[in-house]
């Protein structure tokens, strides 16, 4: 059994786990072949709740083992500081040059203005994803089952509130259900993506494996910031998020503890 959890299986174990993440997107949306009378308030809460996992699963499986891996100490958090700040600016330059960022410059006026905004976000969702493929595979990546399981069922929870909010938005803008429902799936399908290339980085460039935890964490630390809080926010409900935020920290927590 060890000799097969330390053989090259682990990177087909850590891609069907990013994989599966990538689809409970879609398994998020799934309600919206029953009704599309979710109220915003409540979209925002799971939004809300989806940030908090993604900040646990950063703060608990990605910094804290970046910093021990690099021995700890000074050094531990220069390396994990580093990496983090690196993984900011990468997304950051990602938002800027992508042509997400010019679709919302050009065609937010008139009558289109509200179907533009709404693409705006999918394409943004379906970029930001790409982190969090990138954060199963590097926990994966040095072999460590548990810390890569959590990632992936941390990451698969907070994408169902993520495939809601993109299939509802559609769904409220005419596009058919079935429609909206494979464009939700569609955006998840970014992260196993991401997975492959977090196993190759740290199976290829593994003396490098601090820096890119924590490169993974900056970049998903970037997309709570970024994009999923100030959505949250936008349409007064923000109590109900912030709420939503600690519960999904104390939830992800709780599961990086008992599985970890």
């Amino acid at each position: 059994m060890e000799k097969i959890l330390n053989s090259d299986n682990i990177m087909l174990i850590g891609m069907i786990s990013s994989l599966c993440a990538g689809l409970l997107t879609a398994v998020g949306a799934l309600p919206i072949f029953l009704t599309k009378n979710i109220s915003d308030k409540m979209l925002d809460t799971l939004l809300g709740f989806a940030a908090g996992v993604m900040l646990a699963a950063t703060s608990f499986s990605l910094v804290i083992p970046s910093i021990e891996y690099a021995g700890g100490g000074a050094k531990g958090a220069l390396v994990t500081s580093m990496g983090i700040l690196a993984g900011g600016i990468f997304l950051d330059l990602t938002d800027k040059y992508s042509p997400h960022v010019h679709l919302l410059d050009e065609r937010t006026e008139g009558k289109n203005s509200s179907l533009a905004r709404i693409w705006l976000f999918i394409i943004a969702i379906t970029i930001h994803n790409f982190p969090e493929g990138l954060a199963v595979g590097v926990g994966f990546g040095d072999n460590n089952i548990a810390n890569g399981l959590t990632l992936a069922i941390g990451i698969g929870i907070q994408n169902m509130p993520e495939g809601l909010a993109v299939a509802l938005a559609l769904v409220r803008e005419k596009y058919p259900p079935s429609r909206a429902f494979f464009i939700a799936l569609l955006t998840g399908l970014v992260e196993p993506i991401g997975g492959l290339l977090g196993l190759w980085l740290v199976k290829i460039f593994r003396p490098i494996l601090p820096f890119t935890l924590a490169f993974a964490a900056g970049a998903m630390l970037f997309v709570i910031s970024d994009e999923i809080i100030p959505e949250t926010h936008r349409g007064g409900h923000e109590r109900s998020a912030t709420y939503g935020i600690m519960i999904g920290f104390v939830v992800m927590m709780f599961l990086d503890i008992t599985l970890g």
